[in-house]
């Protein structure tokens, strides 16, 4: 669902400047077949060893599951918004695209 989701305004990403990409901890292999039976337009990596996810301090939700966090990073590589949720995973893109947008063209706020 998440990854309709931002397929979905994968378009309007594009439009205000900005680029998806995907992490997880599937492997390669599995990122291929996931991208291709979903259409997905937007890059996804593999993070098997969790060293990103260690990186961004994304911590695993009930100690088993893993976070889903969503960054929107500027051109600069700082971090304007981060988004969390397990439940309410449509909505990561959706919050994403509104900060997107407010930091503007240049991707400055």
């Amino acid at each position: 669902m998440e990854a309709r989701a931002f397929q979905g305004s994968y378009d309007a990403f594009q439009a205000a400047g900005a680029e998806v990409i995907g992490i997880s901890a599937d492997s390669v292999g599995s990122h291929r077949r996931f991208a291709a039976s979903e259409s997905l337009s937007f890059l996804l990596l593999s993070d098997r060893s969790g060293a990103i996810r260690e990186l961004y301090g994304v911590e695993k939700t009930l100690g088993i599951l893993p976070g889903r966090v969503t960054y929107v990073i500027d051109p600069a590589g700082i971090v304007r918004h981060i988004y969390s949720s397990q439940i309410m995973v449509t909505r990561h893109s959706t919050e994403a695209l509104d900060a997107v947008r407010a930091l503007g063209p240049a991707g400055a706020p």
